[in-house]
This record gives structure tokens, sequence and C-alpha cells, in this order.
């Protein structure tokens, strides 16, 4: 039996920390998980985009207050099919409304962004070309740790000729509109066929312990 049920935001970071790709923890608001048989076997976060101009970008301002971002999803190997449409499915279900969600397929990662598909998000495009500022000596941290919030000139004022510019992989830009369908006609993206090709998926190997539903 599948059930997905709202869990504690922390319970979710082993996962996102040992088994997700970027291997760190994201904004989180809402998180999910997925109970197969009554054990926790795969989760979904959402949270606040780190961009702010995403926010005004979807729908404009008078609604970026009602953007947010599905930012991980992560499931253990060898579930029954559709579990990962599922989990997704029914989390949007579950979320406060109106939202309107935004999510990406990382295109480096060789993801397309079926599963997305298969819930009915609205395709928009590949996200706009952007580089990142790196700094020589910190390429272990993620930039945002050193730059949030800063301007291109701040960093180079700061760290000087430590800074260098790396281009960012575009991603499938995926969006959904839950409690406010008639706000599609607000989108300022423009609608696009879905993008078809070879998916890969990334699995670290590392297998969650699962945790029984606590009555």
């Amino acid at each position: 039996m599948k059930e997905v049920r709202q869990i504690p935001y922390e319970q979710a970071f082993p996962w996102f920390l040992k088994k997700h790709y970027a291997h760190r923890i994201p904004s989180i608001s809402w998180a999910y998980g997925l109970y197969v048989d009554k054990e926790l076997e795969g989760v979904v976060s959402y949270g606040t985009p780190a961009s702010s101009t995403l926010l005004s970008g979807v729908c404009g301002k008078e609604y970026a207050h009602m953007v947010i971002e599905l930012n991980r999803l992560v499931l253990n190997e060898g579930l029954p099919k559709n579990s990962t449409s599922y989990l997704v499915s029914k989390s949007l279900k579950l979320l406060p409304k109106p939202k309107i969600i935004v999510s990406y397929a990382d295109s480096a990662q060789g993801h397309i962004g079926y599963i997305y598909q298969a819930c009915n998000f609205i395709y928009t495009g590949l996200s706009s070309p952007f580089k990142d500022p790196k700094v020589k000596g910190l390429e272990h941290q993620h930039h945002a740790t050193y730059a949030h919030g800063k301007t291109n000139k701040q960093m180079i004022e700061q760290y000087g000729d430590r800074v260098y510019f790396v281009e960012r992989p575009r991603k499938h830009r995926y969006i959904y509109f839950e409690g406010c369908p008639e706000l599609k006609k607000k989108l300022k993206y423009k609608v696009q066929p879905y993008p078809k090709g070879e998916s890969k998926r990334y699995d670290s190997g590392t297998k969650i312990s699962t945790q029984q539903i606590l009555i």
C-alpha cells in the first residue's frame, strides 16, 4: 500500500545529503514522504526559489508570493511502478493553496523531466543562460554560500582577481498551478511542447534507512 504524508523537513535531510546528486539542503517550506507498506521510501520538498527574478517572472509581481519551487525529489530504488509520479501528484494536492509550483530538470544530469510531464506540468523551455561567480580556493563551497545577495561587481570588490565565472548548465523548466488554474492565462513564459530524449537516472547507491509511520 502506498501513501503520501507531510513529514518534518529535518527527516528529509539524510535523503538530500546522502542520496541526491547535489548533496546539500535547499530552502524547505514543506516536505512530504512516500510510504510503501508503512515504511518511508522517498521524499519530495518545496521551498522558496533562490532566484528573486523567477518569483515575479512566472506570472508577474502581483502573484510572486504564490510561487514556490519543487526543489528535491529522491526515492529508493526498486519501488513499485509509478511511485515517483504518485509522490509528486499526491504532494501537490497536500500543499497549502493557491500555489504556483516551478520545478527544473537538470539537463547536465541527463534529466528530461518525464515525471513532471506525467503529472501534467506545463513546459516552458530551458532556463536562461547564466554565469555563476566562483572564487579560487572556495570551489568546494556552493557559490550561493559566498555570493548570495551580492552583485558581480561586489564579488570582484571583495575577492579581486580570485573571482571567475562559470556558465551554469541550462535546465528544463516546468510549472504547475495548484488551486489557481485561472492564473494559467497570466503565465509570462511561452508554453512549449514537452521535450523528448533519453533520460538518465542518477542514484548514489546509498540506501536510506526506511522509517515506519508513527501513528
